[in-house]
């Protein structure tokens, strides 16, 4: 009795390991829904860069008032840490009965979470020209708002659009989290990848996060040189140089 019972469990397993659908790498890229993936790419594109711009709208007066009063930027760091630490999926659910579950929904918490990196990198721009060119421009018959927009400011950009890359990549891969509560987006392919046990579909859905990301980093930096065309370009050695030594500090942050 007990070998056939476990004979006949053996069999009920062999016929569910057999009725289990297998996605082999050539079959994968046959039964894939390709049409699909430049839909979700736009998605994403829209919900990662949306809102850092948004972020970074909202960032450049508030770091600008936090540089005129220093004692703002203490509040206003810790501010943005906290909204920071909140967890996204949380506040998508707490959007849902006000926004819906439409983009609006992500948008909210990913420009709130830009924050945390846009507006220190708006203050460390404004703080890193030098008092001697402010008081240039100054003698120069300057106002406050001509030398903040024709001095200061482009002084900043390289600073500030370093912090902008920064937070474009991370909106980038947290919008993939909204296809959780249904914001349709390349995450859509991680979540039906694993529900469906195909691996390809996982993969490339994380490649084209990651190829997406690189595309608007890349823009990001073009569009740095051209609005800051004075600055000289590192040669390839200082580039390996700085690359060996922001190595150990990325290191320390992963951990």
């Amino acid at each position: 009795g007990a070998t056939r019972r476990v004979s006949r469990r053996g069999r009920r397993e062999r016929g569910g390991r057999a009725s289990r659908p297998e996605h082999g790498v050539g079959s994968g890229f046959i039964t894939m829904d390709w049409s699909a993936v430049p839909r979700l790419t736009w998605e994403s594109a829209y919900l990662g860069i949306v809102p850092a711009l948004i972020g970074l709208i909202i960032s450049l007066p508030v770091g600008i008032a936090c540089t005129r009063f220093r004692w703002l930027y203490g509040p206003v760091l810790s501010a943005t840490s906290i909204l920071y630490a909140l967890p996204s999926l949380a506040l998508f659910i707490v959007l849902i009965p006000y926004t819906g579950l439409t983009d609006t929904t992500v948008i909210i918490p990913l420009t709130l979470f830009s924050l945390c990196v846009l507006v220190p990198g708006v203050v460390d721009g404004m703080r890193s020209v030098p008092d001697p060119v402010r008081q240039a421009a100054t003698a120069m018959g300057f106002g406050t708002v001509r030398r903040l927009v024709q001095v200061e400011l482009p002084i900043a950009v390289p600073i500030v659009i370093a912090g902008l890359r920064v937070a474009m990549v991370s909106s980038i891969s947290l919008a993939s989290v909204g296809q959780l509560i249904g914001v349709s987006s390349l995450g859509y392919l991680i979540v039906d990848g694993y529900q469906r046990d195909f691996a390809l579909e996982i993969y490339v859905g994380g490649g084209f996060i990651i190829a997406l990301a690189l595309v608007c980093d890349l823009v990001l930096v073009l569009v740095r040189r051209l609005l800051t065309p004075w600055q000289p370009r590192r040669s390839r050695a200082e580039a390996k140089a700085l690359a060996a030594a922001a190595a150990p500090s990325a290191m320390a942050v992963a951990r």
